[in-house]
């Protein structure tokens, strides 16, 4: 019995950040190694279905899809450059996986990669039946991350994570001195693809609601750290809320200011300034109140000891 006969179908759901894009695209990006005459081949076959039916490559998938991946093999070659990653638990039970993600990392396979975190825990835990995310980091993001042990957390999950009964922080530090108090920053944000082909979002007043609250932890003439909690769950919400506001998130090769950003690479800053740094919530299935907190990384720390004094 090959590896392909013993493996089984797998169901994504569709996120903010792939709302909007094609059924083939989105899959030539979750199966890198695949040729794209097999990924086409299996959705005219109708192996991949949407919510339970057949679609056409163009469909656009909208947030909250489900969408059934058959086993597919991967070219040797692929699996050999595939090396799965450790990730520190902060929290572990029957039904939820809490990890620390590393900032440069992608929470699933795709975008140029083979082994996200969630292949890097299904490899590394073979005798686990059911891991799924709960929700996205963006790859440069490091921080807090849920997955689910169960589809009954991941269900729940879900309802809460939509309801805004997670209460998810960050932390990030920003070009230039934050004046006044916090403040809530509530422009509509608009999701758009580029000339080059990526996704890209702009504040716009016919964009989606979205809402994210500044607190200021310090600040320098140059910099500010600030601790920023998200009301909604928009692609990129806080990098543009805050380049919007003035203060872009430092590293950050989409929205923030690149000169700078080329001058701070030269002095070791690599990376995108943006941490999860605290979960509070209901367990999903007992209800018990779970509160969670990852340290700054080494290199944030570092900058912040450095800049702030």
């Amino acid at each position: 019995m090959n590896d392909l006969s013993k493996a089984r179908a797998r169901t994504l759901e569709v996120g903010e950040e792939a709302a909007a894009q094609r059924i083939d695209n989105f899959l030539l990006r979750h199966l890198k190694g695949v040729p794209k005459s097999h990924v086409y081949r299996v959705l005219r076959s109708g192996e991949v279905r949407v919510n339970s039916g057949r679609v056409k490559p163009e469909y656009r998938l909208q947030a909250g899809d489900r969408v059934r991946v058959p086993p597919i093999r991967v070219s040797q070659e692929e699996k050999a450059k595939a090396k799965p990653e450790e990730f520190p638990v902060v929290y572990e039970d029957p039904a939820l996986l809490i990890v620390d993600k590393p900032s440069g990392v992608a929470v699933h396979g795709g975008s140029g990669v083979s082994f996200g975190v969630i292949e890097s825990l299904r490899a590394s835990r073979p005798q686990a039946k059911f891991l799924e995310l709960a929700h996205r980091l963006d790859r440069d993001t490091s921080g807090l991350l849920i997955v689910a042990q169960k589809r009954a957390a991941l269900v729940e999950l879900h309802r809460m994570l939509r309801e805004g009964e997670v209460s998810k922080e960050y932390l990030t530090v920003a070009r230039g001195q934050w004046e006044g108090a916090g403040r809530e920053l509530r422009e509509s944000l608009h999701k758009y693809v580029d000339a080059k082909g990526e996704r890209r979002v702009a504040v716009h007043e016919d964009g989606k609601e979205a809402v994210t609250r500044v607190r200021v932890v310090r600040t320098s003439p140059a910099f500010s750290l600030l601790q920023v909690s998200l009301l909604t769950g928009r692609t990129h919400q806080i990098r543009v809320h805050l380049a919007h506001a003035g203060h872009p998130v430092l590293g950050d090769t989409k929205y923030g200011d690149f000169e700078l950003n080329r001058r701070l690479e030269k002095a070791g800053v690599r990376r995108l300034f943006l941490h999860a740094s605290r979960l509070a919530f209901a367990h999903p299935l007992t209800r018990e109140r779970i509160e969670l907190k990852a340290p700054l990384p080494a290199e944030i720390k570092k900058f912040v000891d450095t800049h702030f004094g």
